[in-house]
C-alpha cells in the first residue's frame, strides 16, 4: 500500500506520462496498458500507450487501442515511465530509461527485475491488470466503462478465461465488478475467441503437424517455424495460445511451444499443469516468468533446441514417475 501511495503521489505531479509493456505483448499487457493509459487521460494527463512490436488485432476491440504507439519520438522525454507485465526493462525497451525522468515498475512476474525507481511487484496477483485495478481503486478513481472493459480483459487473458491457478477469488472479485460497471462478458469473449482470421487456423493446423508427445507421456511440443510463418503469411501475434494445445493432451504435465525467431534461434513457451515448475527451468535456460507459464529463448536449430529443452524436461520428469 505505501509503494501504491507514493506511485500516486508521481501521477498528482502530472506528466507527460508513458505506459509500456512487453514485446510480443499478450491479453494482460496490452489490456493493461490500455487501461492506465485511458485512466490516466481521464484524470486529464498527456499520457502515451506504447509497445514495440504493436497491438495484436485481436485486441483491437478494446478503447485506445486505435492510440497505442510501436515508435516514440526521439526527441520526446517522460515525466514517469510506466512499465508493465515486464519482467525485464529489455522486454519493454531499454530506450525507456533514456527519455524517462522515472521509471515505475508494475508486475506480477516472480524473479521481477529491479530496473525502476518505483517497485510495484506483487507474484501473487492474478494479472498485472488486477494491480492496475488496485491503483485506481486506491486513488479513488471512478472506474469507467472504458477502463473496466480493459481491466476485465487482463483478468480474463492471463487466468486462461479462469482456467489456470490464477484464477484467485481477487480474478472473480474483479471480474464481477467490472460487469457490474458495464462491461458484457460476450464483447470480450467474441472479440479474443470468435474473430480469428482464417490464417490463424491454417497456421495452426500446420503446427499441429509438429506434435511430439515424449515417450513418458509426460510432456508434448508444437512448432512453428519462419518458413510456416511465410506460407500462411502469419506473424508471431497468430500464434498465441498455440501452447495450451500440447499440454491438453491426457497425461501430459508440461506443454512447450517452439517458435522460430532467426536462423538458427528459437523461443520456447512453458505451460505446467501445476506439478513442474517451469519458470524454474525456464530460468535456467536464460528465461523466466511464473511456476506455471513461462519462457525462454535458444540458440540453435529446431532439433538441437528440442534436444536440449527434452532432455532438462527428462532431468526434472523422470525421476517423479519411476
Amino acid at each position: 500500500m505505501q509503494m501504491i501511495t507514493a506511485i500516486l503521489k508521481l501521477i498528482e505531479k502530472g506528466g507527460p506520462f508513458v505506459v509500456a509493456s512487453h514485446e510480443g505483448p499478450d491479453g494482460d499487457a496490452i489490456s493493461s496498458t490500455l487501461a492506465l493509459t485511458n485512466a490516466l487521460r481521464e484524470m486529464g494527463h498527456e499520457v502515451v500507450a506504447y509497445n514495440r512490436d504493436g497491438l495484436p488485432d485481436s485486441y483491437a476491440f478494446l478503447p485506445g487501442a486505435e492510440t497505442l504507439v510501436s515508435e516514440l519520438p526521439t526527441d520526446k522525454r517522460y515525466a514517469v515511465g510506466f512499465v508493465l507485465d515486464a519482467g525485464e526493462l529489455r522486454r519493454a525497451g531499454s530506450h525507456l530509461a533514456d527519455c524517462c525522468d522515472l521509471l515505475v515498475n508494475i508486475d506480477h512476474h516472480p524473479f521481477s527485475e529491479r530496473f525502476s525507481d518505483y517497485y510495484l511487484v506483487d507474484e501473487t496477483a492474478c494479472a498485472t491488470g488486477a494491480m492496475i485495478h488496485r491503483i485506481l481503486t486506491s486513488a479513488q478513481h471512478p472506474i469507467s466503462e472504458p477502463v473496466a472493459l480493459c481491466i476485465y480483459t487482463a483478468v480474463l487473458a492471463d487466468t486462461g478465461s479462469f482456467r489456470y491457478s490464477n484464477a484467485n477469488p481477487e480474478a472473480f472479485a474483479i471480474a464481477s465488478a467490472m460487469v457490474e460497471q458495464g462491461v458484457d462478458p460476450w464483447t470480450v469473449a467474441a472479440g479474443l475467441y470468435e474473430n480469428q482470421p482464417e490464417k490463424r487456423l491454417r497456421l495452426l493446423a500446420r503446427a499441429l503437424e509438429q506434435l511430439t508427445v515424449a515417450p513418458c507421456g509426460r510432456y508434448a511440443s508444437v512448432s512453428v517455424t519462419t518458413e510456416m510463418l511465410q506460407q500462411t503469411d502469419t506473424g508471431p501475434e497468430h500464434t498465441d495460445g498455440f501452447v495450451n494445445y500440447p499440454r491438453s493432451i491426457h497425461g501430459v504435465e508440461v506443454g512447450l511451444f517452439f517458435r522460430q525467431l532467426g536462423p538458427d534461434r528459437f523461443k520456447i513457451g512453458f505451460r505446467s499443469k501445476g506439478a513442474i515448475d517451469v519458470g524454474s527451468l525456464a530460468r535456467a535456460l536464460g528465461g523466466g516468468g511464473h511456476h506455471n507459464a513461462a519462457g525462454a529463448e535458444i540458440q540453435g536449430d529446431l532439433e538441437m533446441v528440442r534436444t536440449q529443452v527434452f532432455t532438462r524436461l527428462d532431468e526434472l520428469l523422470l525421476p517423479q514417475y519411476k
